[in-house]
């Protein structure tokens, strides 16, 4: 998925309970993908993410997480950091392989499949507006909100 093509007509729904068509999401919308539920990165993400929701609020922009982990360790995930954003899950790899986040990687010489750190700004009638692969957490979700300030009102 890179930018400009139209997001994949697929249906996600989120740990608040709202179902999101990516082929029309109705408003803005951040989906980033990350590994895994309670990692220090991943923690560090989502609660970068959760401390500019209401920026993001204020650009009308929603933003969604996702990883492979069950909605089940999802809301234990919400409820241990206090985080605002809603996360969803994708146990099936249904929308990581869509958007082309479920790669092979590589550590300490072993292969394995799994999760790359992407998000992508989708417009509100599914185009994507800005991709970041191989995503470094800090500053990204600072950088996501200047890109969806600019994009999204352009």
């Amino acid at each position: 998925m890179n930018e400009g093509e139209q997001a994949p007509s697929l249906t996600v729904k989120a740990s608040d309970g709202v179902e999101t068509d990516l082929r029309s999401p109705g408003q803005p919308l951040v989906l980033y993908f990350y590994p895994k539920d309670d990692t220090s990165g991943c923690t560090r993400e989502a609660q970068d993410f959760t401390a500019l929701a209401s920026e993001f609020a204020k650009a009308r922009v929603r933003i969604v997480g996702v990883s492979r982990d069950p909605m089940t360790k999802h809301q234990k995930f919400i409820d241990k950091y206090g985080l605002s954003v809603a996360l969803a899950s994708d146990e099936d790899g249904r929308v990581s392989d869509a958007f082309g986040t479920w790669v092979e990687k590589s550590m300490y010489g072993r292969k394995y499949m799994g999760m790359e750190r992407a998000t992508f700004l989708i417009s509100g009638d599914g185009r994507v507006l800005g991709a970041w692969r191989k995503v470094k957490v800090p500053g990204h979700a600072a950088e996501v909100l200047a890109a969806a300030r600019e994009l999204v009102t352009a």
